[in-house]
């Protein structure tokens, strides 16, 4: 019997979604094939994480807790998850394909002498590691891959898996952890956050999207309104956040960020392929555009032809009448 050990990211004080998704899946795949699944937390409060991690399954918790981890900071992150991997010795160690996960996930397939396979849509276990997807050329063709190796290590896009609980009572195990100052050399002078929306988009259970079809502040107000009802995040295409309309931190797409919500609503979107690279894999796509051509209809599910500025307001009126 080998383990299944999954990274439970935590950001701004809460659990990443993405991190329980591949937890629910590696339950799912590690029950299948008989093996133990595992989790590990690190963090500066990382025993106070505990409770929302317990319902998806995992049979023993592994817990790094330090005040060095207040700020992510990858020296004591990358030895905190070495000697986690260490003392598990896992046959696959998942995690969600995060920004701070990529700064990491090289240094320790290295320092762990494992096989490593980065920012999948899917993976299972084969008789010699493990299989996966990746999207590749901006997600027009999807990859085979496949590590032999009796440790790989895993990286998942975000929304590739759904949220499935599978309560149980697990083991909760302390790992001793000490860093000295001295290693420690990079200095964290400061943190800067965006200053676009509030809801982080990698997060949101839902997301409006603007493009080029926003001309004018009625019309980010029209996408402002439709996201507040929906408790939506607001993201933009590359031509508005270029041109200043739209914070860069909200860019969607192949340069931008790679989000999969519940649902994704594309306004004046045309469909660019280096945008529709950052948004595909949302689970239910709408898509409103003037012209009936647009590449963007190609990968919606629903699609809404017409000007935009007289479809939002009764769009938004229906949406209320029904929240309410």
């Amino acid at each position: 019997m080998s383990t299944i050990l999954t990274y439970i990211a935590i950001t701004d004080g809460k659990i990443k979604r993405s991190s329980l998704e591949v937890l629910s899946h590696c339950k799912k795949i590690g029950d299948a094939a008989g093996h133990t699944v595992e989790a590990v937390l690190i963090d500066a409060n990382a025993s106070s994480f505990v409770e929302g991690i317990q319902k998806y399954g995992a049979s023993k918790i592994h817990v790094v807790e330090d005040p060095v981890f207040t700020n992510h900071m990858n020296t004591p992150l990358l030895k905190a998850l070495a000697k986690v991997m260490e003392k598990v010795n896992p046959a696959v160690f998942a995690f969600a394909s995060t920004e701070s996960t990529k700064d990491i996930l090289g240094a320790l397939a290295a320092n762990q002498d494992a096989a490593v396979i980065a920012d999948v849509s899917s993976f299972e276990l084969s008789p010699n590691g493990v299989k996966a997807k990746r999207p590749v050329m901006a997600a027009k063709i999807m990859a085979n891959a496949e590590a032999i190796s009796d440790r790989v290590i895993v990286s998942v896009r975000s929304g590739s898996y759904d949220l499935n609980e599978s309560p149980a009572s697990a083991e909760v195990i302390s790992v001793d952890f000490s860093m000295d100052e001295n290693e420690v050399k990079a200095t964290l002078k400061e943190i800067i956050s965006a200053t676009g929306d509030t809801v982080d988009l990698n997060e949101a259970e839902a997301i409006v999207a603007a493009g080029r079809g926003i001309k004018d502040d009625e019309g980010k107000a029209l996408v402002a309104e439709l996201a507040s009802i929906l408790n939506a995040g607001i993201g933009a295409s590359r031509a508005l956040t270029e041109s200043g309309v739209y914070d860069p931190s909200l860019q969607i797409g192949q340069t931008g960020k790679v989000v999969s919500p519940q649902l994704y609503i594309a306004v004046g979107i045309s469909g660019a392929i280096q945008h529709v690279a950052g948004m595909t894999n949302s689970k239910v796509i709408v898509a409103i555009n003037k012209d009936p051509d647009a590449p963007i209809f190609e990968v919606a599910d629903y699609g809404i032809v017409g000007d935009l500025y007289k479809i939002l307001p009764p769009f938004i009126e229906e949406i209320k009448k029904i929240k309410s």
